[in-house]
């Protein structure tokens, strides 16, 4: 009987700067996208900014993407980051 050959473990990838920040503004996108929705379906009223406030607010809407997914957003930010190193290992079951 032939002996069995010790299984080679691939190593683990590690998690760089550049995959957490590319996960984190994955998540600042998202939510800046969510929040443009989310002022477009509310009423001005009559104390509207006029043109300026329209410009300006979907800068206003990624600054607040931004700000909400560097304080941890909605949990988004795991998730990417974790099929980040998934295709990074060459993991089948990455979605």
């Amino acid at each position: 009987m032939d002996p069995i050959p010790p299984a080679r473990a691939t190593p683990l990838p590690t998690i760089t700067p550049k995959d957490r920040a590319t996960a984190q503004s994955f998540e600042a996108v998202f939510l800046g996208q969510m929040t443009q929705l989310m002022m477009e379906s509310v009423d001005t009223g009559t104390f509207s900014g006029g043109h300026g406030e329209e410009v300006f607010r979907g800068v206003l809407a990624e600054k607040l993407g931004t700000a909400m997914a560097a304080r941890g957003g909605l949990g988004l930010a795991p998730a990417v980051l974790d099929q980040i190193l998934r295709l990074k290992q060459g993991t089948p079951d990455a979605q």
